[in-house]
């Protein structure tokens, strides 16, 4: 140990022999064009995966306003509070936004739920069917009722 070695150097000194940096390269094949390749290789593929994932993000939130917009113009109601989810068990673009038909406080009331289907078209999707669900209730099967459209074709509600 030299008293000139930083606190750096020292620390190098103790990793195992393979894992210090060389004072020269080595002859033969430039180990270093393959690194700095693969490395280009990584970032770029991390920055398409990055734009693909803003890209998909944004379309997927240009849809949910377009569902909420829908729901708002077929139900003639301007309500703030209506839910919207999306069909992230099959990963399909179907979404489902649910509303009170009357005014009042989110789900204290009789909602009316509509499936989107389709792409966006001038601001809107296309409302193929839907149901009612009562009062203070989830939207789950065994509370919907009145399906109507293409949900009662495809048994959405038990009843």
């Amino acid at each position: 140990m030299s008293a000139r070695e930083t606190p750096f150097e020292q620390r190098l000194r103790g990793l195992p022999p393979r894992l210090r940096p060389l004072a020269e390269e080595l002859p033969g094949p430039r180990r270093w064009r393959i690194e700095t390749a693969a490395l280009v290789l990584v970032g770029l593929l991390l920055a398409i995966a990055t734009v693909n994932d803003v890209v998909l993000g944004t379309h997927v939130n240009h849809r949910l306003v377009a569902d909420l917009h829908t729901w708002r113009v077929y139900t003639g109601h301007d309500y703030k509070n209506v839910s919207t989810e999306q069909d992230v068990e099959h990963f399909t673009t179907t979404d489902v936004v649910c509303g009170n038909t009357t005014p009042g406080p989110p789900k204290e009331r009789t909602q009316i739920c509509l499936q989107m289907t389709g792409p966006v078209v001038d601001g809107r999707r296309a409302a193929r069917g839907g149901w009612y669900l009562p009062a203070k209730r989830e939207d789950l099967y065994r509370y919907r009722y009145a399906c109507f459209g293409t949900t009662k074709a495809e048994g959405a509600c038990p009843r």
